[in-house]
């Protein structure tokens, strides 16, 4: 049978955006699916300034210059969501809700979402003092106070992050104990992170921006407001794995898909990359990510490819 397009991509996020552009490049036909417009969480980053190249630049708007160079050299289906894969022994058969096409390989770049507190405010509040990324957005709190939200290791972590760049820490957990490792918890209060024990976030509230976030404690039903100016939620995130699911992959114990270093997942002629793989999960690793898995299907379609 002969393919619809030789390269399926799985989503335009920078990591399917990456993958399209090499794929592109180096001689495939490539077409990308996203259920969506495309930009993945990207387009949750109110700046972006440790993406080289840019200073800083907006998370909207770097995704959509990403999309723009992706479509230079693929065929962008947005609103078009893939339901279903089928590998065969000459390709992958793509079934979307518009259509179905014949493919030499795919590419899954589904990547993953943050957990929300579905509170009152996180969603007004979005790029407004909210974050889910310490790493990307840290540094627009220096010196100011901020709460981190969880009880992982991931929290922990951002929160020792956060004070390292000069920010005045608080840690809000619904138990009295953590479930991060234990030396992580005492570097945090060596370094004189603060932590609020038996409490969970009820509201974030603010005008403009996050001015602060009323706390409750289970055990004695007592409520306050924490004033602060940052909200760094961490309390996981899922990976977007249903397709990956569906067809079989091997996935690792929180469900992310398990790939080698070129993005080759357990079955031929699939390939993953970006946060759905896990890792880092920055937008410079995933776009890297995306370039490798794009050079190694470039084997499985029979083309040339140093890998």
């Amino acid at each position: 049978m002969e393919y619809t397009y030789e390269i399926a991509v799985v989503g335009a996020g920078a990591a399917g955006c990456a993958a399209a552009i090499y794929a592109g490049r180096s001689g495939a036909s490539v077409a990308v699916f996203d259920k969506g417009m495309g930009g993945g969480l990207t387009l949750e980053a109110p700046k972006i300034e440790n993406y080289p190249g840019f200073k800083s630049i907006g998370g909207v708007e770097l995704a959509e210059k990403m999309k723009e160079h992706a479509a230079e050299y693929a065929e962008m289906k947005y609103g078009e969501e893939v339901k279903e894969l089928k590998v065969t022994e000459n390709g992958v058969e793509v079934i979307t809700n518009r259509g179905k096409y014949f493919v030499g390989a795919v590419i899954l770049c589904t990547g993953a979402e943050h957990r929300k507190l579905g509170v009152k405010g996180e969603k007004e509040f979005a790029g407004k003092g909210i974050s889910y990324c310490a790493t990307c957005d840290g540094f627009f709190f220096k010196g100011k106070k901020v709460a981190v939200v969880g009880g992982g290791n991931s929290a922990v972590i951002e929160a020792i992050y956060l004070k390292q760049i000069g920010c005045d820490v608080s840690v809000i957990h619904r138990r009295d104990e953590l479930r991060a490792e234990k030396a992580l918890e005492e570097e945090a209060k060596e370094k004189g992170i603060q932590f609020i024990w038996n409490s969970v976030v009820e509201e974030i509230i603010g005008k403009e921006m996050v001015e602060g976030v009323k706390i409750k404690n289970v055990k004695t039903g007592e409520e306050k407001i924490l004033e602060v100016s940052g909200v760094f939620i961490s309390i996981g995130e899922e990976p977007q794995n249903q397709l990956a699911k569906q067809i079989g992959l091997k996935l690792d114990e929180n469900g992310y898909i398990i790939v080698d270093d070129m993005g080759r997942t357990s079955m031929e002629r699939i390939f993953a990359a970006g946060d759905v793989t896990g890792g880092v999960r920055q937008i410079i690793t995933a776009c890297a990510e995306g370039a490798k898995a794009a050079l190694a299907a470039m084997k499985a379609i029979g083309k040339r490819s140093p890998y």
